[in-house]
């Protein structure tokens, strides 16, 4: 996605193609943003860097340095306890913002995981706080991906603390899928880059329960599971199990 300004030359409509076929449009052209801005903004995406799968993308405790954005592929992001268990506290995709956790403290606060071969594009923090002092735009823009960070934590502590097994499996699916959507993909079908081990950390359950559950929506017609693959036949139902006494 990024042009080294002193070689390649290029116009402004020449850049929104460019980055129009990129994960990382919303992040890099919020609305109204001048070529000005936009130059500035190429500035700091630095590096194109591979995550294999497996691969860990930083560790908590790692002093906190750069934020970074997938370009694609899939990661996960862990806490651990003293006891040595592990949380799944968040899944990432391609479009959205991983390692803003450590800005309060300069560490960061849990272990990014890739779950399959990725690309992240690095933005070193202080060339982007340099940025947000001077473009409003950038600054407004970046705001909003902290907010939306608040919101998806919140969202998840509602979802442990006050939901049933099965509710909480159908909001996972239900998000799965409007985050798919929003990217382009089917909205009925794709892909759990996730293990089962994984959704039940993430969801507060047993992989016994998730397995039950998946069956169980399964006998409803309400979705099919072939391994790894979801095809989700009626959203419907599936939202019609959040308002259910």
């Amino acid at each position: 996605m990024a042009y080294s300004l002193s070689s390649v030359s290029f116009n402004i409509n020449q850049l929104k193609n460019s980055c129009a076929s990129c994960n990382l449009h919303a992040l890099c052209l919020p609305m109204g943003m001048s070529q000005h801005d936009l130059e500035q903004l190429d500035e700091i995406i630095q590096t194109k860097r591979r995550v294999h799968a497996g691969e860990t993308l930083y560790h908590a405790g790692e002093p906190f340095h750069a934020i970074y954005a997938v370009r694609s592929g899939f990661f996960k992001s862990l806490l651990g306890s003293q006891e040595g268990r592990e949380q799944v506290i968040a899944f990432h995709m391609s479009g959205e913002i991983m390692g803003m956790d450590g800005i309060a403290s300069d560490t960061y606060m849990c272990d990014t995981v890739a779950l399959e071969d990725s690309e992240v594009c690095l933005i070193q923090y202080h060339h982007l706080e340099n940025i947000l002092q001077s473009c409003n735009s950038i600054q407004h823009h970046f705001h909003k991906l902290m907010s939306r960070e608040i919101m998806r934590d919140q969202n998840v502590m509602m979802l442990l603390g006050s939901m049933r097994a099965d509710e909480r499996l159908a909001v996972f699916l239900l998000n799965l899928s409007l985050r798919y959507s929003a990217r382009g993909f089917s909205r009925h079908e794709f892909y759990l880059r996730m293990s089962r081990s994984d959704i039940a950390s993430y969801l507060g359950l047993k992989i016994e329960t998730i397995s039950r559950i998946f069956s169980s929506f399964q006998a409803e017609g309400y979705l099919e599971v072939h391994q790894k693959h979801v095809i989700i036949k009626s959203l419907e139902k599936l939202q019609e199990l959040l308002h259910q006494e």
